[in-house]
Order: structure tokens, then C-alpha cells, then sequence
């Protein structure tokens, strides 16, 4: 690999030289322009537009579409009301006790009860997203500079990174909410159905709004990458970069303000915040009942704890990733972060919740203890210090110019590789090749899966279900792998 090469303690630091004899000059400006080579420019071009189709095509992405929210609902059937047991017919009659059509109506009837669209359940889905759209707007935080958009003539967008601050003001709102009896964290667990309808109809509208919005009035940017297939470009979204208080108003007097980022606010704020208050309403709900918490329960607050607190405190490094740079805003982003997530990695849950609903245990039973309870917390807890995306992150800041350094806690060694190798290519940027980088591909990707594994593990292995996720999780890894992969190779071809 001869074009492998290291770059001086200076440029790591954000100025200096990068082996050449020309300098790195440090760069001030927001709007400044990045300069890939002239092969760089054509490759963004020929990315940029339509040229394949992902998930299967038109057919693929509908069938998604349709099905995501029946599967959600089937498997919270099976552990709400089943506890853990496949719901199935009796028979394979169309007709008939036990039939099919007789199997989709008791189906239908526990969705009717049980998840019904409440006015409480809409005012606290919709209440915590008017909130944390609020606390996007006006907390403090810190500003980072996004990768140059190709779209946008290389201009970089201002991201302003304060899901930290926002997620400890949400975490003693919901103390006092709790402490007066306005709103007990109990409601959430027990509302688990019809706040899970409200995710799944709010999700479609947004991805209905946003597609209509982008297409006729070019919100968010003028439609890329638009296959002609309404469904299909639905599904992948039209527009790249969607905000909300982009006005000089909105800014408060802030120099650097860009307005609030839908993407990112849909990454971070909805589903991790909602993940880790439903999993303290599971152990608070058992702490009430029973007088105590058990272990598998005890995990799932540690683990969603950690991981929001992970994706707050780095969440200046999130304008660095694909999502932000190169996803759009559709379905596909839309509905997972919005009503996926919530539902697919809350199956642990909801799974030690209904162990203490059963009739066949007593109100003093006690949490049944195995060999896996330390070893779950640890290995969670292991696999949530991931320095691999931060190691990479923080190199591409580096190479703008516009890496600067956090304390937000915890700050972990290794996270910033000093005197990286790496890859320069005919595109005019840098691949890096050193860290956790010089050993795999994806490292970010086994430590995000690994922390999924430990999620369903920590319920049991009387149900398959509560491994819904984690298998999920992987197949969404791999097939993410793959769409990286063959844009990389168009990208780069034989480097």
C-alpha cells in the first residue's frame, strides 16, 4: 500500500503539514469550500443520482412498509399476551374457531384493546417530541461543522450538538413529573401499546410531510438521488438535509446557528431518550409491585442509560457519518427512529415486564439469578465504551480543520488516534487506516451488535423473541455493510 502515509502531530491537531511540502492551512469559516480532485467531483456527481435499487426495488420497500408495523405488533401481542409463545391458528382453515380469519380477528381485537391510539398515549409521544424539539432549539451546546455536501457546491452545515445538555434536563423534568404525581414513570410501560400506535402513525405522517414537502417546495434542499417510483422514493426519501428554526430569530443572537437538524434530531433525541425512560418505567413499575428490581431489568436501565449518554456526549461526531451526509430523510430513517427502535430493542422490556404480570407467580416471587447476570452488565458495559467511530470521526474533523477537542464525560483513551496512517485517494480524501480501523472494517458495527446481544440476552432464553432484535440488528449491519461497500467501490474504485 503505497499510498498508505502518516500524518505529523501537528496536522493531527488541526494544523501543520501532512507529509508534503505543502502546508494545511487552518480554516476559520463556516461556508468555506472543500476541493476534491476532478475524479472526486464526478464520482460525488454519479453518487448523487439514482442509479439502482436498494431493498428490492419498488416491491422490496413495500412490503416493508406494510409489514414493519404488523410485525411490531404481532410480537408485542406474543409477549403482552402470549408471554413469549408464538401466536398461531389452530388450524389452517379459512373459516372456522381457530381459523385464520378467526386467528386475524383475536389478533385484531388485542390490538383494538390493548393499542389503541389513546388521547394520553398521543399527548405523551407527541408531548416528548414537542419537548425535545424545544430542548434542540435553546440548550447549550457545543457547534461542529459537518462534511462538505456535494449537493451543496462542498458547503459545510453548522450542526449544533446539545443532546447532553438536553438529556439531563429531561431526566430531572421527569423526576419532578414523577415526584408530584403531573406524570408517574409507571404510565409508560403500562401505555406500551397505544404510545407504539401513535409512533407508528406519527412516523407515516412525517414521512408523508417531508416527502411532499421536499418535492413540491424543495424543504430540506432540492430532491436527489429520485428514482420516479413514488413508493420507492418514499421509502428513501427526497430531501437531505430538512430543518426546522432555521430563521434569524430562531438563532437567539447565535453566530454559528444553522437550525435544528431533522435527521440528527430523529437519530438521537426520539428514540434513545423514549428507550431509556420506558426501561426506568419498567423498573420503577417492578420496584412498586414486587419491592424490587430484578437483574435482567437492572441491565436494561444500565445499558439504555449508557448508550444515550454514548450518542449525547459524541453526538458532535454524528454530522460525520453517513446518515447525515448521504442518507435522505424518508421512511426508511423516518420509521425506524421514530417507531423501530422503540419497539424492536424494548422487547427485553416489555419481556420482563409481563415475567411479573404472569398468574402464575406470587406478588413475593423473586427475580430468578443465573451465571449470566454479572456477565451481561459487564459485557454491555465494555462493548458501550466503543472509541472505533470516534477514532474515525474525529479523524475526518481533523482533516477539515474543525476538530475540537470535548470534556464531556466519560472521555475515553484511544478515542483520538494520534500520528494516524491512511489512504489518500484519487477522490482527494483520506481513508484512515490506523486505531481499530487497521483491523476491520466495521469495528464500530460489532460494538453497536454486541450491546443488541446483551439487550435480549438480558431477558432470558425462554423466548426467541426477545431476540428479535439482535438478529434484526444484524441483518440490518450486514446489508449496511454491503450498500457502504458497493458505494465505496464506486467511489474508489481499485483503492
Amino acid at each position: 500500500m503505497s499510498n498508505v502515509r502518516q500524518r505529523t502531530n501537528g496536522v493531527a491537531n488541526g494544523h501543520g503539514t501532512n507529509g508534503s511540502a505543502k502546508p494545511v492551512e487552518p480554516v476559520t469559516t463556516i461556508s468555506r469550500v472543500y476541493k476534491p480532485t476532478e475524479h472526486g467531483r464526478k464520482m460525488d456527481k454519479k453518487l448523487d443520482e439514482h442509479f439502482g435499487w436498494e431493498f428490492g426495488g419498488p416491491w422490496g420497500v413495500s412490503a416493508m412498509m406494510l409489514g414493519f408495523p404488523v410485525l411490531m405488533y404481532y410480537l408485542w401481542i406474543c409477549l403482552w399476551h402470549y408471554h413469549g409463545a408464538f401466536a398461531r391458528p389452530s388450524n389452517l382453515s379459512i373459516h372456522g374457531k381457530g381459523g385464520l380469519l378467526d386467528f386475524a380477528q383475536t389478533m385484531w381485537n388485542f390490538v383494538k384493546t390493548d393499542a389503541y391510539p389513546t388521547w394520553f398515549a398521543f399527548k405523551t409521544y407527541g408531548g416528548l417530541i414537542v419537548l425535545q424539539l424545544l430542548l434542540a432549539w435553546i440548550m447549550p451546546g457545543v457547534d461542529q461543522e459537518g462534511l462538505p455536501v456535494p449537493s451543496l457546491e462542498y458547503k459545510s452545515l453548522m450542526y449544533h450538538c446539545n443532546a447532553l445538555s438536553s438529556f439531563y434536563t429531561t431526566i430531572v423534568l421527569a423526576i419532578i413529573l414523577h415526584t408530584t404525581g403531573l406524570f408517574r414513570l409507571p404510565w409508560l410501560i403500562e401505555s406500551f401499546g397505544p404510545l407504539m400506535t401513535w409512533s407508528i402513525i406519527i412516523s407515516f405522517i412525517c414521512t408523508g410531510l417531508m416527502y411532499f414537502s421536499a418535492v413540491v417546495f424543495h424543504y430540506g434542499g432540492k430532491p436527489i438521488r429520485m428514482s420516479g417510483n413514488t413508493v420507492y422514493d418514499i421509502f428513501m426519501g427526497a430531501a437531505l438535509n430538512p430543518r426546522l428554526f432555521t430563521s434569524r430569530f430562531a438563532s437567539l443572537g447565535r453566530k454559528n446557528w444553522d437550525g435544528v437538524d431533522l435527521k440528527m434530531f430523529a437519530e438521537v433525541r426520539v428514540p434513545w431518550v423514549l428507550l431509556f425512560l420506558i426501561a426506568v418505567s419498567g423498573g420503577v413499575k417492578q420496584y412498586e409491585d414486587l419491592g424490587y428490581l430484578s437483574p435482567n431489568m437492572g441491565l436494561m436501565i444500565l445499558a439504555t442509560g449508557l448508550y444515550i449518554n454514548a450518542c449525547a456526549k459524541g453526538e458532535h461526531m454524528i454530522p460525520q457519518t453517513w446518515d447525515m451526509f448521504h442518507e435522505k430523510f424518508g421512511f426508511m430513517l423516518i420509521f425506524w427512529n421514530m417507531a423501530g427502535v422503540y419497539v424492536s430493542s424494548r422487547l427485553a422490556v416489555i419481556r420482563s415486564h409481563t415475567n411479573f404480570r404472569k398468574t402464575d407467580l406470587s406478588p413475593t416471587a423473586t427475580p430468578s439469578s443465573t451465571w449470566l447476570d454479572p456477565i451481561l452488565p459487564l459485557t454491555n458495559t465494555l462493548s458501550g465504551f466503543d472509541v472505533s467511530m470516534a477514532q474515525k470521526s474525529a479523524f475526518k474533523m481533523q482533516q477539515q480543520g474543525v476538530y475540537v477537542p470535548r470534556k464531556s464525560f466519560p472521555q475515553l483513551p484511544g478515542a483520538v488516534v494520534e500520528n494516524p496512517t491512511f489512504i489518500e485517494t484519487k477522490h482527494g480524501n483520506k481513508l484512515l487506516t490506523s486505531g481499530c480501523w487497521a483491523y476491520a472494517r466495521k469495528p464500530n458495527y460489532a460494538a453497536d451488535w454486541t450491546q443488541s446481544l446483551m439487550w435480549g440476552l438480558s431477558a432470558g432464553l425462554n423466548t426467541p423473541i426477545t431476540l428479535f432484535y439482535p438478529a434484526f440488528f444484524l441483518t440490518v449491519l450486514t446489508h449496511r455493510c454491503g450498500r457502504d461497500f458497493e458505494r465505496c467501490a464506486m467511489k474508489y474504485g481499485d483503492e
